[in-house]
């Protein structure tokens, strides 16, 4: 049995109170929740994958890898190093400036603590449960599916988890268009670390900051979509979702010029 192991992370914040712009400061536009995947035997190597980042930038003084800490150059070096790692990583996107347009009741659930949150662990979970299945079934095999989630202030995990359990319960009042692969993974081996503690961890701050940043508008007014570019071969792909890699919701906001300069690079 093929065994992966699945470290989640997010870039962004939750909040909707006063959205950030070019001129003023505020709450983040965008919030994504990434994810960094690993087989059994690569999720041995994390550590050293993780300090031999860490070794390129000396003057840092310290073994965790905060991709927010970097410099440019540093960043890029980062991500061209990963870039050529069995790694698979899995970005959802969303676009938070959208939401104020929905009606007062759509509004008011999203604003609810949590809810956008766990609706992109769904939807990163969905995807990373199918892409790990598909790749074991190419070889005939079974296979198991590890998550961890990194340390989140605010976030309440017992709740997160009643809503893995209301939907693999199947007590959901609308069927959902797919679902998380629930033969292969079990919401009570879920578990919830500090960021400092696991590289597979700092591992997914990486490439959900790297995502980010192509997309987040910064207060120039300008996005640095590289960074994503270097990583562009570790999105991953699959034939019954498309946009697997990297899922920005909702589709209407594919329109925008940031999105699609990071598409553009990226196709």
């Amino acid at each position: 049995m093929d065994e992966y192991f699945v470290y989640i992370d997010e870039a962004g914040d939750e909040g909707f109170g006063k959205l950030r712009s070019s001129n003023s400061g505020g709450q983040s536009n965008w919030l994504l929740l990434g994810a960094a995947v690993v087989s059994k035997e690569n999720d041995r190597l994390l550590p050293r994958w993780r300090d031999d980042i860490m070794a390129m930038f000396p003057q840092k003084g310290r073994r965790d890898l905060h991709f927010k800490n970097l410099k440019h150059e540093q960043k890029v070096a980062a991500c061209r190093h990963l870039s050529g790692k069995p790694v698979g990583a899995c970005v959802i996107c969303s676009d938070k400036t959208t939401i104020p347009d929905l009606s007062p009741e759509a509004l008011a659930v999203y604003k609810s603590r949590g809810h956008l949150y766990n609706y992109l662990v769904r939807l990163l979970l969905e995807r990373v449960s199918l892409a790990c299945v598909e790749r074991s079934e190419r070889s005939g095999r079974k296979c198991k599916v590890h998550v961890t989630f990194s340390k989140r202030g605010g976030t309440d995990y017992a709740v997160m988890r009643d809503y893995l359990y209301l939907m693999r319960d199947g007590r959901e009042k609308l069927p959902p268009a797919r679902s998380i692969r629930w033969d292969v993974l079990n919401p009570e081996d879920i578990k919830v670390e500090d960021h400092a503690n696991r590289a597979g961890l700092q591992i997914a701050d990486l490439i959900t900051s790297a995502t980010y940043a192509g997309l987040e508008l910064n207060p120039y007014g300008d996005t640095e979509p590289r960074y994503a570019a270097l990583l562009s071969r570790r999105y991953l792909r699959t034939p019954r979702i498309k946009g697997t890699g990297i899922t920005i919701i909702p589709k209407a906001s594919l329109t925008k010029p940031e999105v699609r300069s990071l598409f553009d690079i990226l196709i």
